[in-house]
């Protein structure tokens, strides 16, 4: 299936060159804000915010403003069409038919993807649902080139809730494409990475090992990325508390690492991170979610500056194949085309909106 316009629904649907030419953007953007001021002037980009959000919503919205363009859209569902019944399809080919381009979070994986099957202009994946979170990974990258001044040779710690953790899951997507860059999980057996991931990062060439306590990786990290556990991700309120305050980084812990190691988060933060840390100078979550803007701004202009023809779609329909992810987009919206990937065994196919595998 082919659309007119160029989407961002997964980061590795583009090539590094291309990261590394927005991350570059987006610190020229940083050094000189005032220079960029006018480059979206008399556009309008829409955000379809399904599910709350404070940082990623306003950072877009401040990013457009800040480019000199406008928006339009809802942060509630409940106040919008959605409510009565109305599908993504539906809603993406109204909106995008008033706006230059289309940011949407969702709380079901891949609806940033059948999004974009109908749009009418370029869309944007803020989120959907635990799954990926590309614009973030756009934030945490340029973080690094300018905390860390580079993005390959890092030993990253990602720790908390790993399984449902849509931002470690395209950070480490991402930084796995680049060299030399090893990563450590810590988190409980039931939160842990999951598979496909891990086997990108193989694939990639890469390497990964498993802990279950901070004070195990501390002092061989250059990056710890700490991650809420996200009670709206659970089945159960038991669930969430049996998984709660498993992982706090306080003061104590700090003192393990190294003293040219950063902590990043994407925020918020719940109770993971104590507030005495917020004082340490090595506490960059701040500092992470205001380059966030920069990325988002370079993000709008390298989308905006050119229609280029991309495949949505690019496996194939299986007759009578659906997902087994409850929580997959195409077991909600029953006329999206249920189409896999396949790595040459027909056996084992991968949903192309939820990553999610299966075997027939």
């Amino acid at each position: 299936m082919h659309s007119e316009y160029q989407h961002l629904i997964d980061l590795n649907d583009f090539p590094v060159a291309w990261w590394k030419k927005l991350i570059e953007l987006g610190e020229n953007i940083k050094n000189d804000p005032v220079k960029y001021a006018h480059e979206c002037e008399g556009k309008v980009m829409a955000t379809l915010f399904y599910e709350p959000s404070t940082r990623t919503q306003m950072s877009f919205q401040t990013a457009m403003l800040r480019l000199g363009g406008k928006i339009i859209g809802f942060d509630n569902p409940a106040n919008s069409s959605v409510a009565k019944g109305e599908t993504i399809k539906d809603t993406t080919k109204i909106v995008s038919s008033y706006a230059d381009i289309l940011v949407i979070r969702h709380p079901v994986a891949g609806a940033a993807k059948a999004a974009s099957l109908t749009a009418d202009c370029p869309v944007i994946n803020a989120g959907d649902g635990g799954h990926l979170h590309p614009t973030q990974t756009l934030t945490d990258l340029l973080t690094l080139k300018i905390e860390k001044k580079r993005l390959s040779g890092l030993t990253i710690g990602m720790c908390g809730d790993l399984i449902n953790g849509r931002t470690v899951h395209s950070l480490c997507k991402a930084l796995s494409m680049l060299e030399n860059n090893k990563f450590i999980f810590i988190s409980t057996p039931k939160l842990k990475m999951p598979v496909y991931i891990k086997d990108i990062i193989k694939a990639n060439g890469s390497t990964y090992e498993e802990v279950h306590t901070l004070e195990e990786a501390m002092d061989k990290l250059d990056v710890l990325y700490m991650t809420r556990i996200q009670q709206e991700r659970f089945d159960s309120e038991e669930e969430y508390l049996a998984q709660k305050n498993t992982y706090v980084l306080d003061k104590k812990k700090m003192q393990l690492a190294r003293q040219d190691m950063i902590v990043m988060h994407p925020l918020p933060r719940v109770d993971e991170i104590t507030v005495e840390v917020d004082e340490d100078p090595r506490a960059m979550y701040f500092t992470q979610a205001k380059y966030g803007v920069f990325a988002r701004m370079a993000l709008i202009m390298m989308m905006l500056d050119g229609k280029k023809s991309s495949e949505t779609l690019r496996g194939k329909v299986y007759g009578g194949v659906r997902c087994d992810n409850p929580r997959c987009i195409t077991n909600h919206e029953e006329y999206l085309p249920k189409s896999f990937r396949s790595s040459g065994d027909e056996t084992l196919l991968e949903c192309e909106y939820c990553d999610e595998r299966k075997l027939i």
